[in-house]
């Protein structure tokens, strides 16, 4: 008989796809700090070969006062997350072997004069469909508690982000920025979580790791793995879902060493939406998050539902909830709004959706008021993970922020 077996996966802030998100996004901020009010939405692709690499920055946007350094903030971004060398994948500081090319114009016309209105009065920044979802799966455990995120979820954005940890701390000296994990949580027959069944990773080393093993990958390979498994993988999954039987694979091909990153893949914002939102157990809307001011409701409207969606979790009215927004371009009401519990509650999804439109006010000018997202908050996002996030010091991820005001009214 088959277990019941989800799966989900996450990659490091150096996988080419998080790259261009993170440049993508520190061009939002840069453009917010000079203005709160700018329009932004900047694709980036990076690439590597032999003999040089490249970076091309293309999109559009409108602001008041001066205009960031686009190429200076690509490399300075790229260099951040480690690449410094062009034999690991990048050598983003080098004008001779990283080109950054720049197309970035304007708002279109037609666009602004549909957004550009006053307050609360500010139209939708595209149509399209957004999605919000919470559960209780990470309540049960005091390391994830408070996230009311999908465990697998969870786990593998955890498994990441310390990934790149382990390197910046130079706990794993060897290990470089490119890096992948995937976690299976295996499920009773009554739908509760077991345990942890699989755990996958990829992580980038250096190609002299071996000659520490004189030549012998097979001992490289049992290295990393028993490095990854003391540093990682049990730093990041609580002790009482990992049992004797799970299975742990490292870097499946044998050996992922120098170079990575963009050499070995191209990259392209917005290619990670699973990654940045629920791991495939929550539905996700048509757009990315990265590279977009909050006009966009493709980012700002997916907080928004989120933050609905953990709200509704938070005060007990459900142990899953899901909500969908969706828009037309230049208006600011929600055409639609839809909630769904999946049988989790003892109210009516009717109900709570009346619970909901009372509480949250979803136009695109209340939203980034409720918020705050007119500010340069944007970076911290672009690995790990938009949701299922420890609210940050310097005002991080507030749509994962629970107002005891709003679970109040909701229970009420």
């Amino acid at each position: 008989m088959l277990a019941d077996l989800f799966s989900s996966e996450s990659v490091t802030s150096g996988h080419p796809d998080k790259l261009c998100d993170a440049i993508s996004d520190a061009i939002v901020d840069a453009c917010l700090s000079v203005d709160a009010n700018a329009r932004v939405a900047v694709e980036t692709c990076v690439k590597g070969k032999e003999d040089s690499s490249l970076i091309v920055l293309a999109g559009e946007v409108s602001l008041l006062g001066d205009i960031p350094d686009y190429q200076a903030i690509a490399r300075k971004t790229a260099a951040a997350i480690g690449y410094t060398s062009h034999a690991i994948g990048m050598d983003a500081m080098s004008q001779e072997l990283c080109d950054v090319q720049v197309h970035i114009t304007t708002q279109a016309a037609n666009i602004a004069q549909g957004v550009n209105k006053d307050g609360l009065q500010q139209g939708a920044g595209d149509q399209g469909i957004m999605f919000g979802y919470a559960c209780t799966e990470t309540e049960s455990y005091p390391e994830l508690k408070g996230r009311y995120f999908p465990l697998a979820a969870a786990l593998s954005q955890r498994l990441t982000r310390r990934l790149s940890a382990v390197r910046e701390q130079g706990i794993l000296p060897w290990a470089r920025p490119d890096g992948k994990s995937q976690v299976t949580v295996e499920y009773d027959d009554e739908g509760h979580i077991k345990r942890v069944h699989t755990v996958i990773i990829a992580i980038q080393h250096d190609k002299h790791l071996k000659d520490q093993f004189d030549g012998d990958e097979a001992k490289e390979l049992e290295f990393v793995k028993q490095q990854v498994t003391e540093h990682v993988v049990k730093y990041s999954i609580p002790a009482q879902l990992l049992d004797e039987d799970y299975k742990l694979v490292v870097n499946g091909t044998g050996r992922f060493a120098d170079p990575g990153g963009p050499y070995s893949d191209a990259g392209l914002t917005g290619r990670k939406i699973i990654v940045d939102t629920y791991g495939g157990m929550g539905r996700h809307g048509g757009g990315a998050f990265s590279g977009k001011d909050p006009s966009k409701v493709d980012r700002s409207a997916a907080y928004a539902s989120r933050w609905a969606a953990k709200h509704v979790v938070a005060a007990g009215l459900a142990d899953i909830c899901e909500i969908q927004l969706a828009y037309v371009i230049g208006v600011a009401e929600p055409v639609s709004l839809r909630v769904e519990t999946f049988g989790t509650s003892s109210l009516s999804d009717k109900q709570i959706a009346q619970k909901v439109s009372t509480v949250f006010d979803f136009r695109p000018g209340a939203i980034t008021s409720d918020l705050n997202l007119l500010r340069p908050i944007y970076s911290p996002c672009a690995a790990g993970g938009h949701f299922g996030r420890v609210p940050g010091g310097n005002g991080e991820f507030p749509w994962e922020v629970i107002d005891s005001t709003k679970i109040a009214a909701l229970q009420s």
